[in-house]
């Protein structure tokens, strides 16, 4: 997805509220300027490490959405970006 300015914001806002409300919780702003570079030059978010239930999941998507307002047309690339990207791993039920 090519974001717009306003969808980058909305995709680091829920990064932050997603690991806020991950176990363990951590500050992603802290996470990424602490995470190193692999050989193409991309920061690694050791996503693996933090855990959240899917609809907490859900739930912050949505909101992100909404307080963004992200055009209808784009909202299943915006949450395929989120699911797809450095989000926490769901917990196993």
């Amino acid at each position: 997805m090519i974001a717009t300015d306003n969808e980058e914001k909305a995709i680091m806002e829920c990064y932050r509220r997603l690991y806020n409300n991950s176990e363990p919780s951590c500050d992603f702003d802290e996470l990424m300027a602490k995470a190193e570079l692999n050989e193409d030059g991309d920061k690694e978010i050791p996503y693996n490490n933090y855990k959240l239930e899917i609809p907490a999941f859900e739930l912050i998507v949505d909101e992100i959405i909404k307080e963004f307002k992200i055009k209808k047309c784009r909202q299943p690339q915006f949450s395929a970006t989120i699911y797809l990207g450095c989000s926490p791993k769901f917990k196993e039920e």
